[in-house]
């Protein structure tokens, strides 16, 4: 489902980020936020990154605690990823640890600070109004993009079934390039159909850099051909 904005947080600001959340959604924008929103029994890894994909913004609520958090991080990282614009929300004067400056150096700050946080928030409401109001509707279909640099993708491949060997091989050499969310892209990308081919050009996106992504295909092209 889409929606207006991802929250990223560390667990020390969790108050402060619930309470940010509380009054955006009283202005009108949806939010999602973990652990509210992920659905009982589900994959996390695969929650976050659908909502990354799916959300137009997001947000990351800045402290000292979000430089040592992996998991904003990892967040932020799939966020540049896929071109999601990033507001870093500062609730503290610190600046961003050498792990999350590469992703943020560009990026425009919100300072929150000094307290009370509640005018801050507001500002930050309003902002966020004008904002998602002039931006065009977040592209949902991701994995459908074109290769950046090259021809669309190709999905009007007949459905079949892939072979659960060379789908397995597939999956270590995208994992070889993004690491272990590889298994929740494949599946989800799967869900497409098509035989090998279309499912390795419907996953190239997802790894950045035009060599690696054709080195992968051509990986890919050794698996579908026995070699």
């Amino acid at each position: 489902m889409a929606h207006d904005l991802f929250v990223s947080y560390s667990q020390p600001d969790r108050e402060a980020a619930f309470a940010l959340v509380q009054r955006l959604e009283a202005h009108g924008i949806s939010v999602w936020i973990a652990p509210r929103d992920v659905s009982p029994a589900a994959d996390w890894a695969a929650e976050i990154i659908d909502a990354i994909s799916n959300a137009r913004l997001m947000v990351l609520v800045f402290s000292g605690g979000s430089n040592d958090s992996g998991q904003v991080r990892r967040e932020v990282e799939r966020a540049v990823h896929k071109q999601l614009p990033i507001l870093p929300f500062r609730i503290e004067n610190v600046l961003p640890s050498k792990s999350l400056e590469y992703f943020l150096s560009t990026q425009h700050w919100m300072d929150a600070f000094p307290p009370p946080l509640e005018p801050h928030i507001d500002r930050l409401c309003d902002y966020l109004d004008a904002a998602l109001g002039g931006h065009a509707a977040h592209d949902i279909a991701a994995e459908h993009r074109p290769l950046r640099g090259g021809a669309p993708v190709d999905t009007t491949h007949p459905a079949g079934k892939v072979d659960a060997a060379h789908l397995r091989l597939l999956e270590v050499e995208l994992a070889k390039r993004i690491g272990p969310v590889a298994g929740h892209l494949v599946r989800r990308a799967l869900q497409g159909g098509g035989n090998l081919d279309a499912l390795a050009q419907r996953l190239a996106p997802e790894i950045d850099g035009e060599p690696e992504r054709r080195i992968f295909l051509e990986a890919c092209w050794r698996i579908g051909k026995g070699k």
